[in-house]
C-alpha cells in the first residue's frame, strides 16, 4: 500500500500539469468536460491503488449480506429521504433555469389588444388597437451561449450532488443497520459477562460466611460487576442512536422503526470485490460535481468578456388600430423594424473588474477540483489502508478467542477433575468473554471497513443506482 501511495504522489506533478494545460485551453471557450474526465480517468490508471481488489460487480453490493430488513431499509431511503428529495426538486429547478437560458436564443416580446372610449362634452370617441412586439437579441458574440453553457454545467452538477446523496444515504443506512445488530450481539455478550460475576459473587460470598476467603476478592468481584453493569445503558443508548439514524435516513419517527435481531450478517461472508477499481474512483460524483462547477465558473467568466463587447437585437413592431370603432372593421395598419447596437463603453471599468473577479472565480473553481481530485484518490486509499488494518486485528482477536475459549475448556476439565477451584473456571469465563466481545467489536469494525471502501469506491455502483431509481 505504501509503495502504491509514493507512485500516487510521483505522478500527481504530471497529472497536475496536464490539467493545468487543459485549463488554459479552456479559458477562452467551453470546458471539454469529456476531455477532462479523460485525464482524470489517466490518473486514477497510473495511480492505480485498488489493482487487487478487481473481480465482480460492485452493483447493489450491500446484498452480499443477505438481509431483507436491509434491503428493505435501503429501499425505504432511497423511496423517502427528504434530503435526497429536496436535492432532486433542486435538480429539475436548475433544469428548469437551463430552459429558460436557452429561450433566449428566440424572440421575445408580446401581443397587447386594447379599446377605449372617451368622452368630451357632446362629442365622444372610441378607438382600438392590436399590436405585436418583438425583441430579438442576436448571440453574434457568444454571450447567450455562455450563459445556456453556465447553465447546463449547474444543473449536471446539481445532478452530480444528487448521486451523492444517493451514496451517502445507502452507504449510512447500511452502517447504522450493521451497527444496531453489532449492539444487540455486544449487549447479550455483557449480559453473560454479568451472570459469570454475579455467579463469581455468590461463591465467594459463600466462601467469606464460611470464613475460608477474605473480602478482597469479593469486593474486587463487586466492582467488576458493576463496570459490566453500567455498560448497559450505554449499549442501549447506542441502539436507540442507530434506530433514529436510520429512521431519520428513512423518512420515519425511530418510534416507527422496528428491527427483528439478525447478528447472523455479523458471520456472513462479505468482501470488497470491484470490476473496475481505477473507474470507481474517476467516476466519483464529488469529482464530476467539481468539475462540473468548474466548467461554470469558466463559461460565467466567458460571457463577463463577452459583456465587453457590443449587444447587437432586432425590435420588431407590427399592429392595426381603428378609429371611430371598439371592433377592427375599419383599421390601420403600422409596422417597425429597428436594429440596434447597445455597447456600454461608459461602464467598461466595472465591467473589467467583473470580468477579473469572475476570472479570479473560474481559477479557484479548477484549484477545488485538482484538490477534489487529489482528495478522493487520497480517501480511496486510506479506505484500503483502513481495511487492510481491521482485517488484521480481526484475525488477532479471533485467534485470542480461540485461545481464551480453549483455556476455559481445559480450566472446566481441570475443574471436573478437582485440580482447580471453581473461582479459577469463573476467572476462565471471564477471560473468553472479554475475549468474545472484543471478537465481536472486531468483526462490527471489519465490517464497517468494508462498508467504507465501498463508499470510497463509489463512481459506478451510483451510476447503476441512479439509473435504477430513475
Amino acid at each position: 500500500m505504501t509503495k502504491l501511495m509514493q507512485k500516487r504522489l510521483k505522478t500527481s506533478l504530471t497529472a497536475s500539469a496536464v490539467l493545468v494545460a487543459a485549463f488554459l485551453s479552456g479559458c477562452a471557450s467551453k470546458i471539454d468536460t469529456a476531455s477532462e474526465q479523460n485525464v482524470v480517468s489517466d490518473f486514477v490508471t497510473s495511480a492505480n491503488i485498488a489493482g487487487k481488489l478487481t473481480g465482480a460487480d460492485e452493483t447493489n453490493w450491500w446484498k452480499g449480506l443477505d438481509s431483507r430488513q436491509l434491503d428493505q431499509l435501503v429501499a425505504n431511503a432511497l423511496a423517502n429521504n427528504h434530503d435526497l428529495q429536496t436535492s432532486q426538486l433542486t435538480l429539475k429547478s436548475a433544469l428548469a433555469r437551463l430552459g429558460e437560458q436557452k429561450a433566449r436564443y428566440l424572440p421575445q416580446g408580446g401581443i397587447e389588444i386594447g379599446a377605449q372610449r372617451s368622452g368630451l362634452g357632446d362629442t365622444n370617441s372610441r378607438q382600438s388597437s392590436a399590436n405585436l412586439a418583438l425583441d430579438w437579441q442576436l448571440d453574434l458574440f457568444g454571450r447567450i451561449t455562455a450563459l445556456v453553457d453556465a447553465a447546463s454545467a449547474s444543473a449536471m452538477s446539481q445532478a452530480e450532488q444528487v448521486r451523492l446523496l444517493q451514496i451517502e444515504v445507502v452507504s449510512s443506512v447500511v452502517k447504522g443497520f450493521v451497527s444496531y445488530q453489532g449492539n444487540v450481539e455486544k449487549q447479550h455478550i455483557v449480559t453473560l459477562q454479568i451472570e459469570a460475576l454475579e455467579q463469581s459473587i455468590d461463591v465467594l460470598q459463600a466462601r467469606v460466611d464460611e470464613g475460608v476467603a477474605n473480602e478482597l476478592d469479593l469486593n474486587r468481584t463487586m466492582a467488576q460487576l458493576r463496570q459490566q453493569q453500567a455498560l448497559i445503558p450505554a449499549i442501549e443508548y447506542a441502539k436507540f442512536s442507530d434506530l433514529s439514524t436510520l429512521a431519520v435516513l428513512t423518512g420515519r419517527l425511530a418510534q416507527n422503526i422496528e428491527l427483528t435481531n439478525e447478528q447472523v450478517i455479523l458471520e456472513r461472508e462479505f468482501s470488497v470485490s470491484l470490476s473496475e477499481p481505477n473507474k470507481a474512483i474517476a467516476l466519483r460524483p464529488d469529482i464530476s460535481r467539481a468539475l462540473y462547477d468548474f466548467s461554470q465558473a469558466n463559461s460565467l467568466s466567458v460571457s463577463a468578456s463577452k459583456a465587453l463587447l457590443p449587444d447587437i437585437s432586432l425590435s420588431g413592431f407590427a399592429g392595426v388600430l381603428s378609429l371611430g370603432s371598439n371592433g377592427f372593421s375599419d383599421t390601420q395598419q403600422q409596422w417597425q423594424v429597428a436594429p440596434q447596437l447597445q455597447w456600454s463603453i461608459l461602464s467598461y471599468p466595472a465591467l473589467l473588474a467583473q470580468r477579473d473577479a469572475q476570472q479570479f472565480l473560474s481559477e479557484a473553481a479548477y484549484s477545488d477540483y485538482q484538490q477534489v481530485v487529489l482528495t478522493a484518490l487520497s480517501e480511496s486509499e486510506l479506505s484500503l489502508q483502513l481495511l487492510v488494518n481491521q482485517a488484521q486485528q480481526k484475525r488477532f482477536a479471533d485467534e485470542r478467542y480461540d485461545f481464551a475459549n480453549k483455556a476455559f475448556l481445559q480450566a472446566e476439565a481441570m475443574y471436573e477433575e478437582g485440580q482447580i477451584p471453581y473461582l479459577e473456571l469463573l476467572d476462565a469465563r471471564q477471560d473468553v468473554l472479554i475475549a468474545q466481545e472484543n471478537a465481536v467489536e472486531s468483526t462490527i469494525s471489519s465490517l464497517l471497513s468494508k462498508v467504507n471502501a465501498y463508499q470510497s469506491f463509489n463512481g459506478q455502483w451510483s451510476y447503476a443506482l441512479n439509473d435504477t431509481n430513475k
